[in-house]
């Protein structure tokens, strides 16, 4: 219903259609945002707790990542999808931060409705949050430190601490609890990195992770080159091969079937012999021009004939088949050979080279390493653990430490974790308020409020009063003595961060920082939630889980 000319009330919406206006619409959406951040902040730091996420089916998940949660919880309210987009952004951008990201979007959401309860219009706080936000992304960029790609030491640092938030990287071998993993990750994003335009870029798909139960995580290991999930084709074949050459092959070898339909008519037994004894004379060539070239192996990512295995057998070549395209360009970075289409293009010069090629048998089933690659552009991080739910764990923390490794060498910067950059940003933020004035400083000092979330929640997962904490930390932070102080999550008190070797990338912080301003922003946006028209053939009609708004 909406009023028209006169007063008089115009039906524009059938009836039974779901409409939330004005306050109510917000008030509902800051709601349901900040239910599904509280949902994750217990997963903080490195005491954070675990969730048990359980499908229809029955599947099970036991993760403290952020953005798998966020991902596999079944999340209907449009204000909730929002909030998920927020971790997919953060996790596809940086790699990890995610619950750090919607834990912060969720308190700019608790606190913006508590001066939206106290008669702040929404507009007031939106300017004060985007004041709030480039403030603190100017002041990340002051306070945070240098980081080169050379100093193994410190990369080291970030990614085990961004990987310590993991239950199953606290639990390796003897010292550091984090030491192998951290190890394996650093020398994985640094063999892929590559300078351009001045600058470092990591791809971090040039980083096959291969998992497989059984074993030990210490038994996870690092491969110069590329693991391949298949075995090699026929038991006559060499299963190692040391110094080899290879071919990569994006063509099949067989005889293939014509686009065209076509008919051959036979009306001899001689003319049968004939075409079979033709068709393997060009099978034979085939194998003819991959052993002229010196191949001791051949990557196929179409298939092999029976006949053309016979014949590569005789010739001592070993060969691979229906390899994935993934997986041939990762061979390519690593080998340096080049993938062929036609084989009458093919020579030597298309060859690649690995220091050993061979086919073991892991968990029952073969596989195929291909290893000592000479400056390889693409490795495998090969993960082993004793079970498929801490295996899945523990390459989500080999993921995260990628990420914040990769992130740290693309920006070359760091900052001081343990929730110190973000008692450091708030005062900084408190101090910009009283510069601007008006009801804005509410809101930027709203805004500096939900930064200190980090730090609260670290105290509350070790044990610690958060409120003795906080107070604690902004005095050390105020008189300037202690801005690397932060939570030592270990041992529960108040720390140098910076003795402790607690850093993160900046880059992380700072899109966490953005990712959250931005989503709490366009939630404060909306003042009226609409049933929108069905989508034709099929499609999902609604909002997403409209019906039922009214509960919150």
């Amino acid at each position: 219903m909406a009023n028209g000319q006169g007063g008089q009330q115009v039906v524009i919406l059938p009836e039974g259609s779901s409409r939330m206006m004005g306050r109510d619409a917000q008030r509902q959406n800051i709601a349901v945002g900040y239910a599904v951040a509280s949902a994750v902040r217990t997963t903080l730091g490195p005491k954070g707790m675990d969730k048990m996420l359980v499908s229809e089916m029955g599947d099970i998940v036991i993760t403290n990542d952020g953005a798998t949660i966020l991902t596999e919880m079944n999340v209907e309210h449009p204000a909730a999808k929002i909030m998920v987009e927020i971790a997919k952004t953060q996790d596809k951008e940086v790699g990890d931060g995610t619950t750090s990201a919607v834990v912060l979007a969720g308190e700019l959401l608790k606190n913006a409705n508590e001066l939206l309860d106290k008669g702040i219009h929404a507009s007031t706080i939106l300017r004060g949050y985007k004041l709030a936000a480039t403030s603190a992304l100017e002041s990340l960029n002051t306070i945070s430190g240098k980081v080169d790609i050379n100093d193994e030491k410190m990369l080291k640092k970030i990614a085990s601490i961004s990987m310590g938030t993991k239950s199953v990287a606290t639990n390796i071998g003897s010292g550091s609890p984090k030491d192998v993993l951290a190890d394996i990750v650093v020398n994985a994003v640094k063999q892929v990195a590559e300078m351009k335009d001045g600058k470092w870029s990591v791809d971090l798909d040039l980083i096959k992770v291969e998992k497989k139960a059984g074993g030990s995580i210490e038994d996870t290991s690092l491969i110069q080159g590329v693991l391949i999930d298949k075995e090699i084709v026929h038991s006559e074949m060499p299963k190692k091969i040391l110094n080899a050459k290879i071919i990569l092959l994006d063509t099949a070898l067989e005889i293939e079937k014509t686009e065209t339909d076509s008919k051959i008519e036979i009306t001899s037994p001689e003319q049968i012999g004939a075409f079979l004894a033709q068709e393997e004379k060009m099978l034979k060539e085939m194998v003819d021009k991959i052993a002229a070239t010196g191949a001791e192996i051949v990557f196929c990512q179409k298939g092999i004939d029976d006949v053309v295995q016979h014949y590569l057998a005789k010739k001592k070549i070993s060969a691979v088949r229906r390899v994935k395209r993934s997986d041939m360009e990762k061979l390519a970075r690593a080998t340096g050979a080049r993938t062929v289409t036609l084989l009458n293009d093919l020579s030597s010069k298309d060859l690649g080279h690995a220091g050993q090629i061979e086919e073991k048998k892991i968990a029952g089933e073969a596989m195929v390493f291909v290893e000592k690659c000479k400056d390889a552009k693409s490795v495998t991080i090969f993960v082993r653990a004793s079970t498929e739910h801490v295996l899945n764990e523990v390459e989500r923390a080999i993921r995260d430490g990628m990420g914040a490794v990769s992130s740290a060498i693309e920006e070359g910067r760091f900052v001081y974790g343990g929730g110190s950059i973000d008692i450091e940003l708030a005062q900084s933020l408190r101090d910009y308020a009283t510069k601007i004035g008006g009801r804005e400083q509410l809101a930027i000092n709203a805004f500096a409020d939900a930064l200190e979330i980090i730090p609260r929640t670290l105290a509350e997962s070790a044990g610690m009063d958060p409120i003795d904490t906080l107070v604690e930390l902004r005095a050390k932070h105020k008189n300037k003595t202690g801005v690397t102080f932060g939570v030592n999550v270990i041992e529960a008190k108040v720390a140098d961060v910076e003795k402790l070797g607690v850093i993160e990338p900046a880059k992380v912080k700072k899109q966490a920082i953005m990712s959250a301003s931005e989503a709490a922003e366009m939630l404060l946006r909306i003042d009226d939630m609409i049933s929108a028209r069905g989508r034709p053939a099929g499609g999902a009609g609604g909002m997403g889980g409209m019906p039922g708004m009214g509960e919150e």
